[in-house]
């Protein structure tokens, strides 16, 4: 009999799931009864923000969702800093963690990591935030999660799980298919809108930032073919080579950057919010 915990295993390892990171703890003892058994190799931190921090930077260096295991009451505490940092930066996660058994949710009764909601704690730094409240519930709840990662804004995700749904029996959610979700493009007109702009520009100007990641080698083409200067966010780096002609690095505050900026005719931002910590760190409003 395979429980709801080493179902899940299973699954993430459907969805192309290869690290996790966490700490094992007493309440977690039944998500990591599936890992010896699978292919997914599993990083053991010494905090459980070090484990947020590992999946934000494996998510950066690979492409794909950094994926923790975490305890009830401190350990979602602990990661939280973590989370944030992903969501601000549009970074997917996904964290799995443990909570007191469905008698027990918000029953104030001093139960070991307890805390009054621990949903409501980590919802602000996440796409949602789910408390399983049923094994069967499982495929449907992951799913949803990879379509943030897939399809919209990547960010984190938190799945809490009841200690007694831990174990509940799910062999009947096996084998089970990932569902994945393709990512909507932009509007046909607007892109044709664009493109005759470009092709009329005389002095474009292109901003890129982390979102473009995945659109490098067709942004370099683009570059090219407009010979347009490149300004890179701190998040965009590796985006085209540091010794590519046409990079000219994360400036976008030094005058000489914001110059051209003000010279430029069209000026394409692909991939970045234009926020203050990639575009006015020194706060003159530009």
């Amino acid at each position: 009999m395979a429980t709801c915990g080493e179902v899940l295993v299973k699954l993430l390892e459907g969805y192309g799931v290869d690290h996790v990171f966490g700490i094992p703890g007493v309440h977690t003892v039944e998500l990591y009864r599936g890992l010896a058994a699978s292919s997914i190799r599993h990083i053991t931190p010494r905090h459980e923000q070090g484990a947020g921090f590992m999946a934000d930077g494996y998510s950066r260096t690979r492409g794909k969702p950094g994926v923790c295991f975490i305890i009830t009451g401190p350990g979602m505490t602990n990661i939280t800093t973590a989370m944030a940092q992903a969501y601000a930066d549009s970074i997917p996660m996904l964290v799995i963690s443990s909570v007191q058994s469905r008698s027990q949710l918000g029953g104030g009764r001093g139960k070991l990591h307890e805390l009054p909601n621990q949903a409501g704690l980590v919802a602000g730094v996440a796409a949602f935030s789910h408390t399983l409240m049923s094994a069967d519930d499982l495929p449907e709840v992951l799913a949803r999660a990879f379509a943030v990662f897939d399809g919209g804004r990547p960010r984190p995700v938190h799945i809490e799980i009841p200690l007694d749904v831990l174990v509940e029996p799910a062999d009947h959610l096996l084998p089970g298919r990932p569902v994945r979700t393709a990512r909507a493009g932009a509007a046909p007109q607007i892109v044709q809108q664009m493109a005759m702009r470009l092709a009329r520009a005389r002095r474009p100007l292109i901003l890129a930032g982390g979102g473009a990641l995945e659109a490098g080698a067709g942004l370099a083409r683009l570059a090219e073919h407009l010979q347009a200067p490149v300004a890179l966010t701190i998040n965009a780096k590796g985006l085209l080579p540091a010794n590519h002609p046409l990079q000219i690095g994360s400036t976008q505050t030094l005058p000489a950057t914001r110059a051209l900026v003000a010279e430029a005719d069209v000026v394409l931002a692909i991939g970045t919010e234009l926020a203050e910590t990639d575009y006015d760190v020194t706060f003159k409003g530009g």
